[in-house]
């Protein structure tokens, strides 16, 4: 299959990771999928309902054809976890009031991250990891209903395993660009077009934009 986009480090293909499942030949999967919530922003006036988000199946499914290699999976605490979690880090999005009821006066300004499989590796530091979330307000925020931060994602990948790292839930391709900007190979594959596009855009930009969001 031809790719959407590529590069000397980084390959990203449009289409469904069911079907396009050139990314199974990676070594680590870093993966933001749905968490089966059935999101719709509440703030944006053209509200855009991620694909698959009706359940955790489709996360599921993936993790089964992945097998026991390593993997690090973004979820929520009101979503089931994935089977197979060796530790639970928390994702601390600073003062920003995130996603959540709007009918309640509190919102959830963390979100967990797993960890699965073995060879994860660097200093041993806390399971919180603190990284502003980029506001919707932002003109440099990509348009993508959750984006992730290019430093987060960073963090994350630099005490991974090494070989090649997949995201067959690239979004706006911040787990790509984050293993670009390491120096590391990635592949992708992202279901909708819109998405692939931004990824690509930001892929083939020589600097990152003021901020480092992803």
């Amino acid at each position: 299959m031809e790719p959407y986009y590529s590069d000397d480090l980084v390959t990203l293909y449009h289409g469904d990771c069911r079907e396009v499942t050139e990314w199974l030949n990676a070594d680590v999967l870093v993966i933001d999928p749905p968490y089966g919530i059935g999101y719709q922003s509440g703030h944006r006036a053209e509200r855009r309902p991620i694909a698959g988000d009706e359940d955790c199946s489709i996360r599921d499914e993936i993790l089964a054809l992945w097998g026991d290699k390593p993997a690090i999976v973004f979820g929520r605490w009101d979503a089931p976890r994935p089977t197979g979690v060796r530790a639970r880090l928390i994702w601390d999005k600073g003062n920003s009031p995130g996603m959540g009821n709007l009918k309640i006066p509190w919102g959830r300004s963390d979100e967990e991250v797993y960890v699965l499989g073995e060879g994860f590796s660097g200093a041993r530091t806390s399971n919180v990891l603190r990284c502003q979330v980029q506001s919707s307000a932002d003109k440099n925020r990509p348009d993508h209903p959750t984006p992730k931060p290019i430093p987060l994602m960073e963090l994350l990948i630099a005490k991974c395993p090494p070989g090649l790292i997949a995201d067959p839930f690239a979004g706006s391709g911040s787990t790509l660009l984050a293993a670009k900007l390491q120096g590391r190979r990635a592949i992708g594959v992202e279901i909708e077009e819109r998405y692939c596009e931004i990824a690509a855009c930001r892929l083939a930009q020589d600097v990152l934009p003021l901020g480092g969001w992803g």
